[in-house]
């Protein structure tokens, strides 16, 4: 991209929007940035930048990785981008009191130290529009439940990479079962090893096969929240 071709103030807004999108999508972080910054400076609201700039940039890139058009390195990239942008609305986000789809709380589980697919499923489900509580990597039951004490999620997000590491996800899902908390969560399993038989015997809600999946799942289940809550 020719930056001195483009004159982001002689664009309309949904043009930068537009170039927004792709920019993300094309994982450069400084244009994001500025994009952001000029349209905070036409007096957009920072929820409306969000949702119509990063959002639907991230949605675009969601869809081809799934379809395998883009692979992790060009997600990685462009969630690079979007937390670029992220880094600029968030306090404003937070001064507006700006409504987020829920709070995520994700982490490797006991005894495994892999994080590129957890990494990757925190960027693009902030990049949805997700509050994500990161714990990173080797955390145990009490990791887990001191962040949903401190936090109150809607859902707990649990990576592992090794065979051996697995099965510490059902003994986190058997504390949130001792602490009468498990109905108030969703719960999600994703890596390597794992699939639908073994999220099914832990008694998890899903399991997500890669970062896109999650994505598409934990807005799933955040809809189901919302029609019931209305329903009661």
């Amino acid at each position: 991209m020719e930056e001195d071709e483009i004159n982001l103030k002689e664009m309309l807004d949904d043009e930068l929007y537009e170039l927004m999108q792709e920019d993300l999508y094309d994982g450069y972080a400084q244009e994001v940035s500025e994009e952001v910054e000029e349209m905070l400076s036409r007096d957009h609201q920072p929820y409306t930048i969000l949702t119509e700039g990063l959002v639907a940039g991230m949605d675009v890139v969601g869809a081809d990785f799934r379809d395998g058009i883009l692979f992790v390195p060009e997600v990685l990239m462009a969630a690079k981008a979007m937390k670029a942008g992220m880094g600029i609305l968030r306090p404003l986000l937070a001064e507006t009191g700006a409504e987020k789809i829920g709070t995520m709380v994700i982490g490797t589980v006991k005894g495994d130290i892999h994080d590129i697919g957890k990494n990757l499923v925190a960027m693009m489900l902030e990049g949805a529009g997700f509050e994500i509580i990161d714990l990173g990597v080797n955390n145990s039951v009490d990791d887990f439940m001191g962040a949903i004490e401190k936090h109150n999620p809607d859902i707990i997000g649990m990576s592992a990479l090794l065979t051996t590491t697995m099965p510490y996800m059902r003994v986190v899902i058997d504390a949130l079962k001792e602490a009468g908390i498990r109905q108030n969560l969703v719960v999600l399993v994703g890596g390597a090893p794992l699939n639908e038989a073994f999220a099914e015997d832990i008694e998890a809600d899903a399991y997500c096969r890669d970062a896109a999946v999650a994505v598409e799942t934990a807005k799933k289940y955040m809809a189901i929240r919302r029609q019931k809550a209305k329903a009661d």
